[in-house]
């Protein structure tokens, strides 16, 4: 499996690398998935059901309006 860096802006504003094992490069939705569930597990269990097909990548949006989190870049490694 490849690696992947994912750059992100966390909750306090700071840049992070958090690297993930993927097949293929993870898209922004994938990345914030995998960011979700890394450092926020309680978050990660809840339903986005709500918002899924009628929004594009819910929870890109999800991490960015309610956890102040958002993805920079992906790059291999």
């Amino acid at each position: 499996m490849q690696k992947w860096r994912v750059t992100f802006v966390d909750d306090h504003g700071e840049q992070v690398d958090e690297v993930f094992e993927s097949a293929e490069c993870p898209n922004n939705e994938q990345a914030a998935k995998l960011i979700r569930a890394r450092r926020l597990p309680v978050a990660a269990e809840l339903d986005l059901n709500d918002l899924d097909g009628r929004t594009d990548n819910p929870t890109v949006k999800s991490l960015k309006s309610q956890n102040s989190i958002q993805i920079l870049s992906i790059t291999p490694i």
